[in-house]
């Protein structure tokens, strides 16, 4: 389902080597096409002959002279908002959010958009709910062959919360090597740089990647990546503030993302991606992301105690697999959080806020999962396509827990099936079960259906 990256950036061979192609060129070609059109209609014109040969002349031109401005016109409006074409990844981000890197130069608009339905089975899951869940613009700028600005901008739940997902600036050195700067997606797991909702199945994104591996996850930062082989092996390495550990819980890290909005950052991390693709269809690969999360922080309580924030050390892991071909679909991760300090920082939180809050030492997690695109086997040649899948998780974000037992209800097995229905390459239409059992016992069960699309 989701697009092999291609890196996109130029190769390392010199300023004469690169192949540069812009319809400013096209535009000129036009504007001489133009000029000599106008230039014969005016000889014709001065001709002194007359008649039905002559008159048939002119017109001809004449409908030349309209084919040329129509063209020219075509032109100076594809380069304010260009016309969509094949969206294709570039350094792991998605598709729609990659337009602007294969652009020759100027503005460039894409997006997507999401409308999910959650319907509990079990009254104690709470109610039912039918959210506008995002509206995502993504605007981009190519100054010219090498600098790119990018950005996301993203309208939650109809419009209640309003956001800047990502904002960089590109410089694009050369294949192996180009430097990013600005609020960066941090790029761990499959769905934190590809959240487009055509490019992972279920209306919900896999909960691994929202407790253990929050997505969406960015911070501000910089630093570089680049790839070798053909586009084979690709890398990211970025220097980023660090998690803001008073928002971590019993529920995962979820809450210590700062956002990028006026991010403490006494403390910064570094995060490491690799990625291969040995054989067509097969994708390897790893990150890690590492450094302190306490930021040197005190906290107080109602009564003016103040508690210290440790340094609380942050390390997360994850490996990751998928293979793609002729319709079939599979995809895994495992991924771990080790968290420094999780006692000490545990007893801060519970003093400064007065209930118990348990942070674990140790988070884990897994999923699996396997999709057939059946519609071909009875439409062949389609575009569209039809996906039943399943998808089964493992999650458990008290695994290890100082001085106490992890909660029983944090160990959960999740079973996702259902099926993915795209009547346009660009359009998704959702629907699935999610069966939730943990260690403590069962847990309300949910229906979800959904529409997706981007552009």
């Amino acid at each position: 389902m989701a697009m092999a990256p291609k890196s996109g950036a130029r190769r390392c061979a010199g300023r004469a080597g690169w192949r540069v192609r812009t319809r400013s060129t096209r535009a000129a070609g036009c504007a001489a096409l133009l000029a000599a059109v106008v230039g014969l209609a005016g000889a014709a014109a001065a001709e002194p002959e007359a008649g039905a040969a002559s008159d048939a002349k002119v017109e001809e031109l004449e409908k030349k002279v309209d084919v040329a401005i129509d063209e020219i016109d075509k032109l100076k409006k594809a380069a304010a908002v260009p016309l969509s074409g094949e969206l294709e990844s570039f350094s792991g981000l998605g598709p729609a959010a990659s337009k602007v890197y294969h652009r020759d130069r100027g503005l460039s608009i894409g997006g997507y958009g999401e409308v999910r339905y959650t319907g509990q089975l079990d009254r104690a899951g709470g109610q039912s709910r039918f959210d506008a869940l995002r509206a995502v613009l993504y605007v981009g700028y190519k100054f010219n062959d090498w600098i790119v600005f990018n950005s996301e901008l993203e309208y939650e739940h109809a419009g209640e919360e309003v956001g800047v997902e990502f904002m960089t600036l590109d410089f694009l050195l050369c294949e192996c090597f180009n430097l990013r700067a600005g609020l960066l997606l941090v790029p761990m797991g499959f769905i934190n740089e590809m959240h487009e909702p055509l490019f992972f199945y279920g209306a919900a994104r896999p909960e691994v990647e929202r407790r253990i591996l929050p997505s969406t996850w960015r911070e501000n930062g910089a630093g570089f990546y680049g790839s070798f082989l053909e586009d084979r092996v690709q890398y990211r390495a970025y220097v980023v503030n660090g998690f803001d550990a008073t928002g971590f819980d019993e529920s995962g890290l979820r809450g210590g993302r700062q956002k990028g909005s006026e991010a403490l950052s006494d403390n910064f991390a570094f995060v490491l991606r690799v990625d291969t693709e040995p054989v067509g269809g097969l994708l390897l690969g790893a990150s890690v992301y590492t450094g302190k999360s306490g930021q040197n922080q005190t906290l107080r309580n109602s009564a003016m105690v103040e508690f210290g924030v440790p340094d609380a050390w942050t390390t997360i892991w994850e490996v990751h697999g998928q293979f793609q071909k002729a319709g079939a679909h599979v995809r895994a991760l495992y991924t771990q959080a080790h968290v420094g300090d999780s006692g000490a920082l545990s007893a801060a939180l519970t003093g400064a806020s007065g209930s118990s809050v348990q942070v674990a030492q140790r988070m884990r997690g897994d999923y699996i999962e396997f999709a057939y695109d059946v519609l071909p086997l009875v439409l062949p040649g389609t575009e569209m396509s039809l996906e039943p899948f399943y998808r089964y998780e493992r999650l458990d974000t008290q695994d290890r827990v100082v001085g106490a037992a992890g909660l029983a209800t944090r160990d959960r097995t999740i079973h996702t099936v259902g099926v993915s229905f795209k009547p346009h390459p660009q359009v998704v239409v959702k629907l699935d079960y999610r069966n939730f059992d943990s260690r403590g016992g069962d847990l309300p069960d949910e229906v979800q259906a959904g529409i997706g699309f981007v552009f």
